[in-house]
């Protein structure tokens, strides 16, 4: 299968941060390593831009540091909802707000640090049994990772593309040039839809929208149904253009299949409002070298299966309570006049929890949700 020689290891198709830290992570193993993606760094995605601590720590372990001048920490969260209003603080560590293109760049220094071949503006063509094919020849390779995002062309070229169920949802993002008015990352609930509000800086915010349908989406509908956070903004100038993009929760069968395996939104992918998407990518991209490390990829897939065990739960409550009035206003009761049970919940989502807290919690918050 392995005649020729390798011209690498492994091959990272998708330059995004599930496949720069799984690059990484593989290199740290002592493997070889070559990474292609079709654009040229920094690139940009609209997402939150909140990593919760456990991400931080991660990133940390992959050695990418981020320095107080490039990121922005905050201390918990803080739902908001029709005049109602509670937060908790992390169980441990801070969170921390960093623009997408400012990871990008970090991520991108380690790898270059590390050894990594970085092939950008190569699209790559198709894969074989042990081959990348790129526009200007073919790459020998052992292991094949496919990091190119939830619309991943690996995944359909290696037989992969099997999803469950999907439920999707777009999702519009804007940088307001503010000074920050909180230091908890915030979640404000409307009637149609729910925005995501980050301080990135000192002078300021990142602001996500998501709704079920693209008209609920547009920012100024939005704003509209979410009076707090328009007295917030104010006439607050705009810092950078909006930008779209969809944001779903789904899950494949498997993520793995011979010498290939998908990490990052192209394995699967949680809602944007869980803010887990990063560390469920950072984690899979260890817990896959680690795998590769053992020649093993099944292990990967028990792992990869573990790890989205939590967020997608936390992501199916979420989307739950956004798709629910009746149901939201009195989840949003209960945890205002309660609001350690909202701690507690915010524990487990952040993995601070043991899985008697998790029971102890679930029972304790439907006993509060009935009386409320």
């Amino acid at each position: 299968m392995f005649a020729r020689k390798l011209d690498s290891d492994v091959f990272v198709i998708g330059g995004g941060p599930a496949g720069l830290a799984t690059a990484i992570a593989a290199r740290r193993k002592g493997f070889s390593v070559t990474l292609a993606d079709g654009a040229s760094p920094p690139i940009d995605k609209p997402c939150g831009e909140g990593m919760m601590p456990e991400t931080h720590r991660v990133l940390r372990d992959l050695g990418v540091r981020i320095s107080v001048r490039e990121g922005y920490p905050f201390r918990g969260i803080r739902f908001v909802a029709n005049g109602v209003c509670f937060a908790a603080d992390f169980p441990t560590g801070q969170g921390i707000g960093i623009r997408r293109p400012s990871l990008h760049r970090l991520m991108v220094n380690e790898a270059e640090n590390l050894g990594v071949n970085l092939l950008w503006k190569t699209p790559v063509r198709g894969i074989g049994s042990s081959e990348v094919q790129l526009g200007h020849g073919v790459f020998a390779t052992r292991w094949i990772i496919g990091a190119d995002g939830s619309a991943s062309r690996v995944r359909r070229w290696s037989g992969l593309d099997n999803p469950g169920r999907r439920v999707q949802r777009s999702a519009v993002r804007r940088h307001y040039r503010v000074r920050p008015w909180s230091d908890y990352a915030e979640v404000h609930w409307g009637a149609s839809s729910q925005a995501y509000v980050t301080p990135i800086s000192s002078e300021e915010v990142c602001i996500v929208v998501m709704a079920e349908s693209r008209e609920d989406a547009n920012f100024e509908r939005a704003l509209n149904d979410l009076p707090e956070l328009r007295e917030r903004l104010g006439s607050a100038a705009l810092a950078s253009r909006e930008r779209g993009a969809v944001t779903a929760m789904h899950s494949l069968r498997r993520v793995s299949r011979g010498n290939v395996a998908l990490v990052g939104d192209a394995s699967g992918g949680v809602d944007a409002i869980t803010g887990e998407g990063l560390r469920l990518a950072f984690r899979q991209a260890q817990a896959l070298a680690e795998a590769i490390g053992s020649r093993d990829l099944f292990q990967y897939e028990r792992a990869h299966h573990q790890l989205a065990r939590r967020p997608r739960w936390m992501g199916n409550l979420m989307l739950q309570l956004a798709g629910d009035a009746w149901l939201r206003a009195r989840a949003m009761r209960t945890m205002h006049r309660r609001p350690e049970l909202f701690a507690r919940l915010l524990a487990i989502h952040v993995g601070d929890a043991t899985p008697k807290d998790v029971l102890a919690t679930g029972a304790q918050f439907s006993w509060q949700f009935l009386a409320a």
